[in-house]
């Protein structure tokens, strides 16, 4: 297991054996890179050993708290066991970080198992009422003698949003432990818990300007946070708004910064400009912050060279090009820094993605009288806006349609209903008090980031041995960021206002002229690419792996890349999915 999650911790391997109980450690050394600060760690007496990924933030803070523990190291790692001594399975709310960790009491003979409230770092595990196994990555799980069989519904799950989402995995009988959740393994028990939840007691009060200063005040704050470590650091730098707020703060109160940024080597201009548009903002940008920047560039070679390593890296099928970047990026800035920040988390926090805009006019539009309403109906966009809040408009946003899956997939495979009802009773059910775009804000903080976006940093970051720090993602600023009211994020021709309103004058301003593009990658033009397309056709075909043949309607599959490649329809979202799980299934050795 430590083996083959070696590029996880490059640094040291460690192993504990107990009675009935082995824990592994991979370590990438962060803070007190001495050998005491090693894992599996045990506390002072040997009751305690712990084995864990990530960082703690506030471990100084926790530290003081604990007052006269005796402490061998200045690792966080050592806070955690401290902690866990005097404060038992409670200790983990008291925890600002990211964060995956297990600790086995031998006097009690338990293992203790937390993730931490955003789902920054995996964790997975499998559990058949006699033997317990987990870890960071899947493949290490299956270094043991488990089943390596499809799991239907989360297959289906995939199709229609890209990822797999908690607590499923691809694999039957392999699970994540959600978010915010800790878990107790005793006696032939696991018993599991949620031990935080983003409340909203009530909105807070202010104006706009005045919850602006408090946001930027607070952001910095988390940025410091998370410029603790004993190892070079730098800043992923993506040219958008949330990247250039981290380089803001960081630049307050540093000098010298090392900033990242990946673009994309296209043989034709008019793509090269298309899709590097951010990417020369972030040269911009960094050159505005004085910062020594570095910039890496994937060719159409590096997709040829690295998909199917992109794909085993990943543990289980999650369908976007980006993943290829992502990962030449981390390659890249491991050469120079071990610990990188990121602006994930803005987005989902403080509304920067169209949907909630047009899930705001949907629900404006739908106020308006039903005569007026079809009299507006003219067309099909304006029908959308007819589309109620709750999963339906979810399933509108997120949902790849009935018609592209219907011809790619086989009757006995594809299974129409059963993402929406698992996303409606996950996510949409019950009464709340929230606004409907809240409710989607708060279902893409829960699903989508941290089994889509945030899972493809981590696999990509560490990849490379490389840590990837999220400090919109720091727990004291989501939880402000739940108490402000929507007017403050979203409007019917704006998004992320307050996020804007508190770095105006910070940030240069010709960031907040730019409109929301996204990161996304050439994946339609790749596929048009003769040598990709080939590699592409041959994936994409009923002789590639025996497995997936009654899966996929193979025939039209062909036809649907050919329509791709001659610009007849534009296909990628499904013919990526496709490759992506085909790979997969023949890597991992799947059985169906």
């Amino acid at each position: 297991m430590n083996a083959v999650t070696r590029h996880r911790g490059p640094d040291g391997t460690g192993v504990f054996f107990g009675e009935g109980v082995s824990l592994g450690h991979d370590r990438l050394s962060i803070i007190d890179l001495s050998m005491s600060a090693a894992q599996p760690m045990k506390n002072a007496d040997g009751n305690l050993t712990i084995v864990f990924n990530g960082e703690i933030y506030n471990f100084q803070d926790i530290k003081k708290e604990l007052g006269d523990y005796n402490f061998r190291t200045s690792s966080d790692t050592e806070v955690i066991l401290a902690a866990y001594q005097k404060w038992g399975r409670d200790s983990v709310k008291k925890f600002n970080g990211i964060f995956a960790f297990a600790i086995w009491d031998a006097a009690k003979q338990e293992l203790f198992l937390a993730r931490d409230q955003i789902g920054v770092k995996p964790f997975y595990y499998y559990w058949d009422d006699k033997k317990f196994i987990f870890s960071s990555e899947i493949k290490a799980i299956l270094e043991h003698d488990v089943p390596r069989v499809l799991n239907q519904e989360a297959f289906n799950h995939y199709l229609r949003v890209l990822y797999v989402p908690e607590p499923l995995t691809m694999f039957d009988g392999i699970k994540k432990l959600p978010p915010a959740s800790r878990a107790v393994l005793k006696g032939g028990r696991l018993e599991i818990d949620t031990y935080w939840q983003l409340g909203r007691d009530n909105y807070i009060t202010g104006s706009l300007k005045e919850a602006a200063i408090d946001l930027r005040n607070k952001t910095c704050r988390a940025v410091e946070r998370q410029l603790v470590s004993d190892r070079p650091l730098g800043i992923y730098l993506s040219g958008g708004i949330d990247s250039s707020v981290v380089l803001d703060c960081v630049a307050k109160v540093r000098d010298n910064i090392d900033t990242f940024s990946v673009g994309f080597d296209l043989s034709d201009g008019e793509g090269r400009e298309k899709f590097n548009q951010d990417f020369y903002l972030a040269r911009k940008t960094a050159a505005y912050y004085r910062a020594d920047h570095h910039e890496v560039m994937l060719s159409e070679q590096d997709v040829l060279d690295n998909l199917e390593k992109a794909i085993w890296h990943l543990d289980e099928p999650i369908s976007n090009p980006t993943i290829l970047a992502m990962m030449k990026l981390a390659s890249f800035t491991k050469k120079t820094a071990t610990v990188v920040l990121g602006g994930d988390g803005g987005d989902e926090l403080f509304g920067g993605y169209d949907r909630y805009r047009m899930s705001l006019a949907a629900t404006y539009y739908q106020r308006l009288p039903v005569p007026l309403r079809d009299i507006l109906n003219f067309n099909d966009r304006l029908g959308k806006l007819n589309i109620p809040s709750g999963v339906d408009r979810f399933a509108l946003f997120m949902f790849q349609k009935d018609d592209i899956l219907k011809r790619a997939v086989s009757e006995k495979f594809f299974h129409t209903g059963i993402s929406k009802k698992f996303f409606e009773d996950k996510y949409f059910a019950g009464k709340s008090d929230k606004n409907f775009e809240e409710l989607l804000m708060d279902a893409d903080r829960r699903a989508w980031l941290p089994d889509f976006s945030l899972m493809m940093t981590d696999k990509a970051s560490m990849s490379a041995g490389l840590e990837a720090r999220v400090p919109f993602l720091d727990k004291e600023l989501v939880e402000f960021a739940g108490k402000l009211p929507l007017k403050y994020k979203i409007g019917l021709f704006n998004t992320k206002i307050i996020l804007k309103e508190a770095f105006r004058g910070r940030i240069p301003d010709f960031l907040l002229r730019q409109p929301k593009r996204g990161w996304f990658s050439p994946g339609a033009k790749w596929l048009r690419r003769p040598k990709i397309y080939d590699v592409a056709r041959s994936v994409l075909s009923a002789d590639y792996c025996e497995a997936t043949r009654p899966i996929f309607k193979w025939d039209e599959v062909s036809r649907i890349l050919e329509d791709h490649k001659n610009s007849k329809e534009y296909n990628v979202t499904i013919l990526w999915a496709i490759l992506t799980f085909q790979i997969w299934v023949k890597q991992y050795k799947i059985h169906i």
